[in-house]
């Protein structure tokens, strides 16, 4: 059993490596779109350069969102090792990503309105669900920490364990 657990901080960092690596394609890719917008090329309509600029963008927010995902995996599951078993673990590690996934949704949702009100204003019902969506998700993610406050207090030791791991990834990471 001793053994399976070592291999999970090993999986984690090839998981975040792989995010890594979408996240380089992924900006790749918006590179290409933006190089659409000013390539000189005069048959390139106004507005197919703004739906580039958009395609970027959107691009750049899923890039966003995934180095960040890569980022907390290492620095939750690598480097501090942490098992989800405390809430305050738990809190933590949904807390960053849903500010991830809320920040993301919310660009998309706008890059949506501003794509669907120039090309297909009939589509402009699936941005606004993309921006409730986002919504939603913020108003459960409150809920959820207003609940998690209770089982904290439960647990004070918790919190002061992952705020001393805190400050031992701040001094490494200044220390480089």
């Amino acid at each position: 059993m001793k053994v399976l657990l070592r291999i999970f901080p090993a999986a984690h960092l090839v998981i975040s490596t792989l995010f890594v690596l979408a996240a380089l394609g992924l900006l790749a890719f918006s590179g290409y779109e933006l190089w659409q917008v000013v390539a000189p090329a005069e048959s390139v309509q106004m507005a197919d350069r703004l739906s580039h600029v958009l395609d970027a963008i959107a691009l750049l927010t899923i890039a966003v969102a995934a180095l960040e995902l890569a980022q907390t995996i290492v620095e939750e599951e690598v480097q501090r090792e942490a098992h989800m078993s405390a809430p305050t673990r738990v809190r933590r590690f949904l807390s960053r990503f849903m500010v991830v996934l809320v920040v993301s949704m919310s660009i998309e949702a706008l890059v949506a309105v501003f794509h669907f009100s120039r090309e297909n204003p009939a589509n402009l019902p699936y941005a606004a669900a993309i921006g409730l969506t986002a919504a939603g998700l913020l108003v459960g993610w409150g809920f959820f920490i207003r609940q998690n406050e209770v089982a904290e207090r439960l647990e004070p030791e918790a919190m002061q364990a992952a705020k001393s791991e805190d400050r031992k990834i701040e001094a490494s990471r200044s220390s480089k």
